[in-house]
C-alpha cells in the first residue's frame, strides 16, 4: 500500500482528518464538478454541511476520517501523486503554532507555555489543544493553524499535550485600521431572567443567511462589505454567546466565494471585534 495512504488511515483511525498533498505542499485542484468553487465549498448559504463530492477538492474541508473515501477510486490517482499528508488541525479541536526559523523557536520557548512539539524542516510545530481562526504571519516566522486551514502531517510530536493559552489567541487581535475608522457601536444586552432572543434558532439562522447573502452579493467594495457585516452581525449576537466557530466559518466561506483571503477574513473579525469593545 502507498505509505502516505498507510500513514492517512492509521490517522483517521485515530480521529484526525487528512487530506493528501502534492509536491510543493499543496493540495490537490478541484475536480470537474467542483470546478473555480462552483458548488460554494463547505460551508455555503444554501448547503451549511460539507461538500459531497468525494473527490479532494476544497484543500482543508476534504479532510476525512471515512475510511471508504481515502480508499476509494475517486482518491486513488492523489494517493499515487502524494508526496506528503496533512491534517486539519481545527477539525479535531487542536491548534499548531508553526514556528518557522530558529528565532521563532527562540521566541516560542521564552514566550509559550511548553505542549507538545514536532520538528520541522526550519522550526517546530508547537500543538495545543483548543480550537481558533487561522492566520498567517502574526509575527515574523509564526502562523496559526488551526480551523479552516490544514497542517503537513510530521509526526506525532513529543511532550504533554496542554490547553491553548490566552497568548496564543491574543496573536490574532488587531488594532483597527487607521485608514478604516470606525463609530462607537452601542450594543444592546438582552437583561433580566429570561432566554435571550438571540439563541431562537430560527432568528440566529436567519441573521446567519441575511450576513453571508449580502456577502455573496456584492459586486464591489468587497472588503467594506465583508467588515461592515462582520460587525453588523457580532454588535447583534455576540455578546450573549449565541455564535460558534460553525456561524463564523459560514461568514468567512461566503466572504473568501467573493476572492477575500482567510488572512483578509480574520483581519476584518479582528477589527469588528475590537471596534465593539470585545
Amino acid at each position: 500500500m502507498n505509505p502516505h495512504l498507510t500513514t492517512a488511515l492509521d490517522l483517521a483511525n485515530r480521529s484526525v482528518p487528512v487530506l493528501p498533498l502534492r509536491a510543493g505542499k499543496v493540495p490537490f485542484g478541484n475536480c470537474p464538478t467542483c470546478r473555480d468553487n462552483a458548488c460554494g465549498g463547505r460551508p455555503n448559504m444554501k448547503n451549511p454541511g460539507p461538500c459531497t463530492c468525494p473527490r479532494p477538492c476544497h484543500a482543508w474541508a476534504a479532510a476525512t476520517t471515512d475510511r471508504a473515501t481515502l480508499t476509494g477510486p475517486e482518491w486513488s490517482s492523489c494517493w499515487k501523486q502524494a508526496a506528503a499528508v496533512a491534517w486539519h488541525p481545527g477539525g479535531i479541536g487542536l491548534t499548531v503554532v508553526d514556528l518557522d526559523h530558529a528565532d521563532a523557536v527562540t521566541w516560542g520557548r521564552r514566550t509559550l507555555p511548553a505542549t507538545r512539539t514536532v520538528p520541522t524542516a526550519r522550526g517546530e510545530h508547537w500543538i495545543y489543544r483548543g480550537a481558533m481562526f487561522s492566520v498567517n504571519a502574526v509575527r515574523d516566522g509564526v502562523d496559526i493553524k488551526s480551523t479552516m486551514v490544514y497542517a503537513r502531517w510530521l509526526g506525532p510530536g513529543t511532550g504533554t499535550m496542554t490547553a491553548l493559552p490566552d497568548t496564543v489567541r491574543a496573536l490574532i487581535v488587531k488594532k483597527p485600521s487607521p485608514v478604516r475608522p470606525v463609530r462607537p457601536v452601542t450594543v444592546t444586552v438582552p437583561s433580566g431572567g429570561g432566554e435571550c432572543r438571540h439563541r431562537t434558532p430560527v432568528y440566529l439562522e436567519r441573521g446567519i443567511a441575511m450576513a453571508e447573502q449580502r456577502i455573496t452579493a456584492a459586486t464591489s467594495g468587497v472588503h467594506a462589505t465583508v467588515y461592515r457585516t462582520f460587525l453588523a452581525v457580532l454588535s447583534a449576537h455576540g455578546r450573549c454567546g449565541c455564535l460558534t466557530d460553525a456561524h463564523a466559518a459560514r461568514l468567512f466561506a461566503a466572504a473568501q466565494t467573493r476572492g477575500e483571503s482567510p488572512r483578509h477574513c480574520t483581519d476584518a473579525w479582528s477589527n469588528a471585534r475590537t471596534a465593539l469593545g470585545m
